[in-house]
């Protein structure tokens, strides 16, 4: 590491210029990423996918829709209602791009009080249609005290995207000129609080720019536009932060070329190894097949490794070229490190270690307790803030034109295949035989069958029908529900979408024998497969960060006591953030409106911030390593550690709560809680794990925090003195 820094020191010039090439290069691609990102992500190739496509290419089921929301203010007559939508229909007879638009006129049911909608259907996926959706923008207009608005899932994918960019420029209205302010506390000068921005602003542009190409072997969500600033921007402050003021520690003393090859081998050790956390930390979501949860794991640790490449090649070669001009516009004078508030606050801790350990663990577990109450759902709609148009206009259609009893979100849909004709007098029996034994379930309300339309409630009684029958009056229904070999059935359940019960439900009807093909699909099966596979395998994404981080850090610090310590206070730590995210999202506290918490939050949360504050850990003991191998005084080590990384952590963890925490300010609410849930965690992290518990577990552990398998990981000094 410190022959890197050398070389970096001699050779800063061309290293500035190839970091300038990369930022030109990538930040072209950067600018193209939100073209190619699409969907909400959550993507499974299941068994709801190939039901999907066997409705839609065997029984002519659209791939897409549109609604057309119509609404008049009730000052408007009837007729001048009815004929602004004539003449909306009439302008989209211009509309080629539709497979089928279905006016309000001709069907019963789509009109109701001051509202109608027609229904437009497409044979393209939801996020394929933007030149379609912007063609629509172009030829509806509203008039005065009436208006047209559309929604449906292209539109609502379509706002996400929008909204999601808006809500990344608030958060860095919000959060950069905090941590601008938090860097001018920590550093005194504008020149160095400038320096981890600078750093912040490349790695997001590079690993943007980097993204872009990944478009071309996988659908990228449009989370990704919020995830990597989220974590690139924390990270990279984060890791210059540290480099920084190493820095200016060593210039006090040393040349110039001296201090970046110390600064490379001390700070850039612990970047290396907090950064491996982190990269670690989110490869655990490479496990979920769903494409949210690989496209941030494939972003996050993008980042990561430009962050830590920026950090320790773009960075020192930066300040080898500033020099002592790191120091220059001063506006704070900082205060001389031992007596410093944090040295008096690292005695004060070690002097109490069993009453702050004993503090810390009561607050943790406290916060923990409402972690049972945690109801997880899929984001849908309401993701969207409430003043959203598309948003409004869905809400609208489901109030008047969707039964109150919302059945259409109990329906399951199921795809019946036999060996031959199923309409076949043996396939026949077969098939009553399934549908009694769905209707003869407890929690099934109807199943809606070939029998349920004619009436007919036997076999025989519908074979003889379709075989003797009135051809004409069966034909709807046969076009409906039967293909060939092949029957749709549409079951409606007792309880819809978001209910334990309904996708327990699928899951045991789709492994049971039934004597033959059965697909299951619609929006219940679709949660019922998310949920099953990040149960199933969110475990092993768990075990693999777990090992890998117990490895990591025994390697890093030579003891066995550290990383076990490490990784519990994290769990726990974790536990009481989500226990604080359900009493204020579900609970409805702080002015929030209760609402259930996206399934996606404590993935996230746990393997971004399991490895995220694995930095303060790296930080932190690197540091008191560092001292007690040089003292052999454990107590001693930890106070000095403390005093002199305390206010690098506070102010690095200041600055991620600020970034983070600005997402909680915008209108997306997946993204909001994901914001509020990471800066609680690290501000619970930096403060009562690693500022208080960490050190009065080190005081009570004393020299058994470094023993590492017999090994005595210290040296003995000629003389056992407090480090200065």
């Amino acid at each position: 590491m410190q022959k890197l820094g050398g070389y970096i020191y001699r050779n800063r010039k061309w290293v500035l210029l190839f970091w300038v090439l990369a930022i030109f290069l990538f930040g072209f691609f950067a600018l193209k990423l939100p073209s190619v990102l699409s969907g909400n992500g959550f993507e499974y190739k299941g068994e709801y996918n190939e039901t999907r496509k066997i409705l839609e290419k065997e029984f002519g089921h659209s791939k897409s829709s549109i609604i057309l929301v119509f609404e008049k203010e009730k000052t408007v007559s009837d007729e001048n209602f009815n004929r602004f939508i004539q003449d909306t229909m009439e302008k989209l007879t211009k509309f080629d791009a539709a497979e089928r638009i279905i006016s309000p006129f001709e069907r019963d049911g789509m009109f109701k009080d001051r509202y109608a909608y027609a229904l437009l259907t497409f044979n393209k996926k939801a996020e394929s249609l933007g030149p379609e959706i912007a063609e629509l923008k172009d030829l509806l207009k509203n008039k005065k005290d009436l208006k047209v608005t559309m929604t449906g899932e292209p539109i609502i994918v379509q706002d996400l995207n929008v909204a999601s960019q808006e809500d990344l420029a608030k958060a860095e209205m919000i959060g950069l000129p905090i941590a601008l302010m938090v860097l001018i506390l920590a550093f005194g000068s504008l020149v160095a609080a400038s320096l981890p921005l600078v750093i912040g602003v490349i790695s997001i542009l590079i690993t943007m720019g980097t993204v872009y190409f990944f478009s071309y072997g996988t659908d990228l969500t449009i989370f990704i536009l919020n995830i990597v600033p989220m974590i690139g921007l924390a990270l990279s402050i984060d890791f210059a932060l540290l480099f920084i003021n190493r820095y200016k520690e060593e210039l006090q003393t040393k040349s110039i070329q001296e201090a970046i090859e110390i600064t490379i081998a001390t700070a850039g050790r612990s970047i290396i190894f907090s950064g491996l956390c982190v990269f670690i930390g989110l490869s655990g979501l490479w496990f979920i097949q769903i494409d949210i949860f690989q496209n941030v794991a494939l972003g996050g640790m993008t980042v990561v490794l430009i962050s830590a490449l920026c950090a320790l090649t773009f960075l020192p070669a930066l300040l080898a070229l500033l020099g002592k001009k790191v120091n220059k516009l001063s506006v704070l004078r900082i205060s001389n490190t031992k007596m410093s508030i944090w040295h008096k606050f690292a005695k004060f801790v070690m002097r109490r270690p069993v009453l702050m350990a004993t503090a810390a663990l009561a607050i943790l577990l406290v916060g923990l307790m409402p972690v049972n109450q945690m109801t997880l759902e899929i984001p849908g709609t309401d993701s969207l803030p409430p003043k959203y148009p598309s948003r409004v206009a869905l809400e609208t259609f489901k109030e008047h034109f969707i039964t109150k009893d919302k059945r259409d979100e109990k329906k399951v849909t199921v795809i019946l295949e036999t060996k031959g004709k199923i309409l076949g007098k043996n396939n026949l029996i077969k098939v009553t035989k399934v549908i009694n034994q769905l209707e003869n379930d407890p929690l099934v309300h109807s199943v809606n069958s070939p029998f349920s339309a004619t009436g007919v409630k036997d076999e025989e009684q519908l074979f003889q029908l379709l075989t003797y029958g009135d051809k004409t009056k069966l034909a709807p229904v046969v076009d409906y529900f039967v293909r060939d070999n092949k029957m749709l059935l549409e079951v409606y359940l007792k309880t819809g979408e978001h209910s334990a019960k309904a996708r327990q439900w699928v899951s045991t009807w789709a492994n049971k024998e039934l004597g033959m093909k059965a697909s299951f699909g619609g929006p219940i099966k679709f949660e019922q497969e998310i949920f099953t596979e990040i149960i199933n395998k969110a475990p092993y994404g768990l075990l693999l960060i777990i090992i890998s981080t117990l490895i990591i850090l025994m390697a890093a610090f030579r003891s066995v006591l550290i990383p076990v310590k490490a990784i519990l206070m994290n769990i726990l730590s974790l536990g009481c953030t989500f226990g604080i995210v359900v009493w204020v999202f579900q609970e409805g506290h702080l002015g929030m409106t209760p609402v259930n918490i996206g399934l996606i939050l404590p993935v996230f949360v746990f393997t971004l911030v399991f490895g995220l504050s694995m930095d303060y850990e790296v930080f932190l003991i690197s540091r008191i390593q560092e001292f007690y191998l040089k003292t052999g005084d454990n107590s001693a080590a930890t106070i000095a550690g403390l005093t002199y990384t305390s206010k690098i952590i506070t102010s690095a963890a200041a600055i991620m709560i600020v970034v983070t925490g600005a997402f909680a300010f915008t209108g997306v609410m997946p993204i909001k809680q994901l914001g509020v849930g990471i800066a609680t965690a690290i501000f619970i992290d930096a403060t009562i794990v690693r500022m208080v518990l960490v050190p009065a577990l080190m005081k009570l552990l004393g020299d058994w925090n470094w023993w590492f398998f017999g090994y005595k990981n210290k040296k003995q000094p000629s003389s056992r003195k407090q480090p200065a």
